[in-house]
């Protein structure tokens, strides 16, 4: 019961993090380590009816790509996560249906015929636009509540800062729940509006209000 307690803090102060501007440090313009290149489409939606299911789902996606042009060979392991104003998180990739990356690469297989699915891209990434790599990250649909979300991508970069934990209890013995410090990473962050009402938001199409790094 005390470690489900403390994971569901963590979950929701990261949360925070994520949905409260001023929370997320930014990173300063000159990054301290490699910084990969990325190109991305704004999020999309497929709606469709998965095998055994009788209604319809609908899931977030954003395809991109990524160039190594650090001047040396890296390893490359992202992770995408959608947090929503109203704090739900949602992790890219998780409990996705293999149908639903079938029914995607089959929608863009005329612009976009070189998509590898993302558990093909990790690994090291060599140099060049040669070796770039062109994926996929999806997101199953979310509260519908929400007005707005920023989408943090991470492991495009080898930066890295170790920051105090302000919540840490020097009373207790140091561990995975009650950690002196905070390892911060340099993570791109996307945010989006999404205009309308919770009965029209379902088919609006996000704005992207900025792009910028932050440390988290």
């Amino acid at each position: 019961m005390k470690r489900q307690m403390s994971a569901t803090i963590c979950c929701v102060v990261w949360a925070l993090l994520g949905s409260i501007a001023w929370a997320a440090p930014k990173a300063e313009s000159a990054a301290k380590s490699w910084v990969l290149d990325i190109k991305f489409h704004d999020p999309q939606r497929i709606t469709l009816k998965l095998p055994g299911d009788k209604h319809e789902t609908t899931f977030w996606y954003v395809l991109f790509e990524v160039i190594n042009n650090t001047g040396q060979d890296v390893g490359f392991y992202p992770s995408f996560r959608l947090v929503t104003d109203t704090l739900r998180v949602v992790q890219g990739g998780s409990n996705i249906s293999p149908s639903v990356y079938d029914a995607i690469i089959a929608r863009h297989k005329n612009d976009h015929p070189f998509f590898a699915l993302p558990s093909k891209i990790t690994g090291p990434l060599l140099q060049g636009e040669d070796n770039a790599r062109t994926s996929l990250a999806v997101f199953r649909m979310f509260d519908k509540e929400a007005n707005s979300f920023t989408i943090y991508i991470s492991g495009l970069s080898g930066e890295i800062a170790r920051v105090n934990n302000p919540g840490f209890d020097v009373n207790k013995e140091e561990s995975a729940d009650n950690p002196r410090f905070f390892i911060l990473r340099r993570t791109l962050a996307i945010m989006y509006n999404l205009p309308g009402d919770p009965d029209t938001r379902i088919m609006a199409k996000p704005i992207r209000r900025s792009r910028e790094w932050v440390m988290r």
